[in-house]
């Protein structure tokens, strides 16, 4: 490629371990995370990814560029151009001889080949690939588009697991980047990788992700979405094997924003189902506490009440419908001289909070908290499904027109139902469940940010899996607005960082003080189908781009 330059070594700025500076022409387009290459002893050549482009003059101070201009007067025009060059300050990030000493002064700058691009980031030996978008580097006829993949060990285990997205709402497209990422992996799991996957997809917007099995439509759209289809070698296909879970009323679309018509065809063609909750077995209630995960309980009296009802103390022996429940648990909100015995020791108001508590989540969802499941085969529990599925499923379950506790409940269930599964508590082989499980939300700071109780049950099964999943094979893909907003334990065990668009505000937490302030600012204006993606493989942080989606995301 062109020399572009020479690096600048000074008494104030001298060339580091880590970075060093070149000066260049003022009319070459550059932009940061574009790499440098420059020439180094031993004929080897050190890399540098750009981070920061300033220009300078030889004017001594403002005062003479006003000077200059005959005294302030814009349309005047100088006799002789003030010296002026571009001074860019880049980050080492490998040699190809692996020497580190400090680049010398007056070395050579290079534009760098797509060979040289992928050697300098890490791109070239990339184990177990999955498509993880494209970057573009440099401008005019010397750009370059390459792919990036990431090390399918590094993103979904076992090396390193989970991955956090995070932007403005509407903005940043994280719903759409992680499922770019999820049928990058379906995609590779069907092409006969040892280790398969399956997914399980939790839909919390409108109708995001209640059509990913039809194709976008769009031939404008389709036709961009080809051409980097074809540079990431992606099939040009909706997702596969996928299976629709609704929660269950008798009108079909209490609780969904689901089309009725569409519900029925595909309950009909058992493409789809509608979950219920019974009350029958322990595991139905030892659930309970999901219902009261954002409730604050400093003396643990919720998680004494639950106890005392899986323990069928009291009234509650023999319980085994929602109703029957619901009308013991109001005989303990009564005074304790009709209650002497049975629960006495939780106090009466305490009863009383928890009953107002579950009847309010119980009352809003009345039809989903159902006493049987009917045998026409439509209606089903989620840890049933759950416990069945196989390589390339696709789970797909739908809370969105639930209330938040409700949301939770279902989440949790879900978590503990997965987890439950690959624990081996399941009576399947191990060789018929998927090597890793995919569980994918939105809305993440619901249940996992700084301010939910610390006795949230869902909280601690979030933490379980993000230190302890990875090990197990369950892999959790979380989206937020603010990643200073989830707690440290689980963002801090999420092996991938992506970072879409943000406010000014949040690039001053302390989650970006080691980001470089020309990627911070970039943050604040970064355009949708545009990710900073962070991850153990890359050695710098990459400004990735990806295609719109694939399947049919709108109405």
């Amino acid at each position: 490629m062109d020399t572009i330059g020479k690096v600048i070594a000074t008494e104030k700025q001298p060339s580091t371990i880590e970075t060093f500076t070149f000066w260049t022409k003022k009319d070459l387009k550059l932009k940061p995370f574009d790499v440098v290459v420059v020439e180094h002893i031993n004929n080897s050549k050190t890399f540098g990814v750009i981070e920061e482009i300033s220009h300078m003059t030889d004017s001594p101070s403002a005062l003479a560029g006003f000077i200059s201009s005959d005294f302030g007067d814009v349309e005047s025009k100088s006799y002789t151009d003030r010296i002026g060059m571009n001074y860019v300050m880049c980050k080492v990030v490998g040699n190809d001889k692996d020497v580190y000493i400090p680049v010398q002064e007056g070395k050579k700058v290079y534009l760098a080949t797509a060979a040289e691009i992928k050697m300098a980031l890490g791109l070239d030996q990339v184990k177990n690939p999955i498509p993880a978008g494209y970057i573009k580097m440099y401008e005019g006829a010397n750009e370059q588009i390459l792919p990036v993949n990431f090390n399918s060990h590094f993103l979904i285990g076992p090396e390193g697991a989970h991955l956090n997205i995070s932007g403005i709402s509407g903005l940043a497209s994280k719903t759409s980047y992680a499922m770019f990422l999820m049928k990058a992996i379906q995609d590779t799991a069907m092409k006969g990788n040892k280790e398969s996957v399956a997914f399980v997809m939790m839909n919390v917007k409108g109708t995001d992700l209640l059509k990913i099995d039809e194709m976008n439509e769009r031939e404008n759209e389709l036709e961009k979405i080809r051409k980097v289809y074809d540079i990431l070698g992606l099939e040009m296909s909706a997702f596969k094997q996928v299976s629709y879970y609704y929660p269950y009323s008798k009108d079909f679309t209490s609780y969904t924003y689901e089309k009725q018509a569409t519900i029925q065809d595909r309950l009909q063609t058992q493409k789809a189902f509608q979950y219920k909750y019974l009350f029958e077995t322990d595991e139905d209630k030892e659930c309970l506490d999901l219902l009261f995960a954002n409730v604050d309980d400093p003396n643990d009296t919720i998680e004494s009440i639950i106890n005392f009802i899986i323990s069928n103390g009291g009234k509650f022996n023999g319980v085994e419908c929602w109703e029957d429940f619901r009308q013991a648990l109001l005989e303990q909100t009564q005074s304790q001289g009709k209650n002497a015995g049975a629960g006495k020791e939780i106090s009466v108001l305490s009863w009383r909070k928890f009953y107002r508590l579950f009847n309010k989540s119980f009352q809003k969802c009345r039809q989903m908290f159902t006493e049987k499941l009917g045998n026409d085969g439509r209606s089903v529990r989620l840890r049933d499904k759950i416990a069945q599925i196989k390589k390339n499923d696709i789970m797909v379950i739908d809370v969105a027109k639930l209330d938040e506790e409700s949301q939770g409940f279902v989440f949790g269930d879900v978590m503990r139902a997965v987890y439950n599964l690959k624990l081996g508590s399941s009576k399947r082989s191990d060789e018929d469940i998927p090597d890793r499980i995919v569980i994918f939300i939105d809305e993440l700071n619901k249940y996992a940010s700084n301010d939910v109780p610390k006795s949230s049950p869902i909280l601690r099964q979030l933490l379980d899996i993000t230190e302890r999943g990875r090990s197990l094979g369950i892999v959790l893909f979380g989206a937020e607005q603010f990643v200073s907003d989830i707690h440290k334990r689980v963002k801090g065990n999420c092996a991938t960082q992506a970072f879409g668009r943000t406010n000014a505000i949040e690039i001053t937490k302390e989650d970006f003080r080691f980001v470089p302030q020309v990627y911070k600012t970039m943050l604040t204006r970064q355009k949708q189908g545009e990710y900073i993606i962070q991850n153990p493989v890359f050695r710098s942080m990459l400004n990735v781009n990806f295609p719109l989606p694939i399947y049919k995301y709108y109405e």
